[in-house]
């Protein structure tokens, strides 16, 4: 199956970067595009697009899901993402040669299994990303890190009160990335469930301006 998802064409007409929405488990494409409505101001030379995950979702057949999740099984994630990277990395690749883009100029941003997919491809590319930002996911697999091909930037957000992936994620996640030095920044949203609040958007953006153009505020 041939992936596609919503795209916002770059504001300032010429595309020099792009950013990658990867949804959760059970969302389609439609569930984060929104937010690089919202980061437009600080990334006018980047396109956006996000896709629909290739397989219906299981447990929700209205939405789409990068690979089942039964909760039964402790290796399903990790079979998970290694089973879903080849479809991804393949869309990477054909979106960054319609655009006439580098490789270095591709930016991964997650929600929840999707961070897990984002850490995953984004992380075994043969040009690593300009960065990864992960919101309420974690790193799958991190034993495996010995098969990183780059050290990306990378900030994961997560809410203090997330009811599906604990707040422990964050920390065993970021604690495992730096044991393989590989960087790895980490914002709390105080209050949040698994979702994103404004200041995990604010931060967000900021991180990906910083990390795609070098620009430090807005």
């Amino acid at each position: 199956m041939t992936m596609d998802g919503p795209r916002l064409k770059a504001q300032s007409g010429k595309a020099k970067h792009l950013v990658v929405f990867l949804h959760g488990y059970g969302a389609d494409g439609n569930d984060l595009i929104d937010l690089g409505q919202q980061w437009q101001s600080l990334l006018p030379d980047a396109a956006f697009i996000s896709p629909h995950a290739p397989e219906p979702c299981g447990m929700s057949p209205m939405g789409r899901q990068w690979f089942p999740l039964t909760m039964r099984d402790p290796s399903e994630r990790w079979w998970g993402v290694v089973g879903a990277r080849a479809a991804l990395d393949a869309f990477l690749d054909a979106e960054l040669v319609r655009l006439n883009l580098g490789h270095d100029r591709l930016a991964l941003v997650g929600f929840s299994q999707g961070t897990m997919m984002a850490l995953h491809v984004g992380l075994r590319r043969a040009t690593p990303p300009a960065a990864i930002l992960g919101y309420s996911g974690e790193l799958v697999g991190p034993e495996h890190l010995t098969e990183a091909t780059g050290k990306p930037p990378i900030l994961l957000v997560h809410g203090d009160r997330d009811e599906v992936i604990p707040l422990d994620a964050v920390f065993s996640s970021s604690n495992a990335l730096g044991q393989a030095e590989i960087g790895c920044q980490y914002h709390l949203s105080i209050g949040v469930g698994h979702g994103i609040d404004g200041g995990g958007l604010h931060h967000g953006g900021l991180f990906l301006a910083k990390a795609l153009t070098g620009k430090t505020s807005g």
